[in-house]
């Protein structure tokens, strides 16, 4: 049995929204065509093509052409849909990150600790953190483009505030695992004077501590992402 080409699904998918599954459908090849982001020469070859391998019938009345699909092609689709499915579902549920770590400029630990911080800490993520961040530099470019998209997933939003002397920006955290074994938060911010070539993450304890890590270790980090 020929098999599907790409573009014939997307003929067909087209061809199922606009009703020909059980219908014969009134359709020009100009309308398809463009539906498809495909010229009208390639829509009727796509028409053509599908009715010489059984997945739709078609049927003309004077300068009028319907579709309609048949059994055929609809249970094709459906296997298709099936395999699609499976395939999205079954997709890793975490953004993975690998890198080294680094030294940082202590800056992490003067803000970790500021009030306005831990009180949102403790009441969102249930406890207030060690005083410092851990620095990671990632070690290939899809780890540096995996961050740059890390904010369009849900996270925990710990707000900013303001005092006599400034505005601090927020923070966002991302429940994660450290070497597939230590519990961490990745955290985002509004303001950082790193690139997108580095991540923080905070921890209850000292994260170096725990994990019996040093400046120029190798780590990896799953951050698990949520369903918005």
């Amino acid at each position: 049995m020929p098999e599907l080409k790409v573009q014939h699904i997307l003929t067909l998918a087209e061809l199922l929204a606009k009703g020909a599954r059980h219908n014969f459908v009134t359709i020009t090849t100009l309308s398809l065509g463009k539906s498809i982001n495909k010229s009208q020469q390639a829509a009727s070859k796509h028409l053509l093509e599908l009715e010489r391998d059984g997945y739709v019938e078609r049927m003309r009345s004077g300068q009028r052409v319907s579709v309609r699909i048949t059994t055929k092609g609809h249970t094709e689709m459906a296997r298709i849909s099936t395999i699609l499915k499976s395939s999205l579902e079954s997709s890793p549920s975490y953004v993975e990150f690998k890198g080294t770590i680094v030294s940082g400029m202590g800056e992490g630990a003067y803000y970790m600790s500021m009030k306005g911080y831990e009180k949102q800490f403790k009441s969102k993520l249930g406890y207030i953190p060690f005083p410092g961040t851990l620095n990671v530099k990632l070690k290939d470019k899809e780890f540096i483009e995996a961050k740059r998209t890390l904010d369009t997933h849900p996270g925990i939003m710990i707000n900013g505030f303001s005092d006599d002397k400034r505005t601090y920006g927020w923070v966002k955290c991302y429940p994660s695992k450290i070497n597939n074994s230590t519990d961490a938060v990745l955290i985002t911010l509004e303001r950082t004077h790193h690139d997108d070539s580095v991540i923080e993450l905070i921890s209850k304890e000292n994260i170096k501590k725990i994990t019996k890590l040093s400046t120029g270790s190798q780590i990896s980090i799953r951050v698990p992402i949520r369903s918005k």
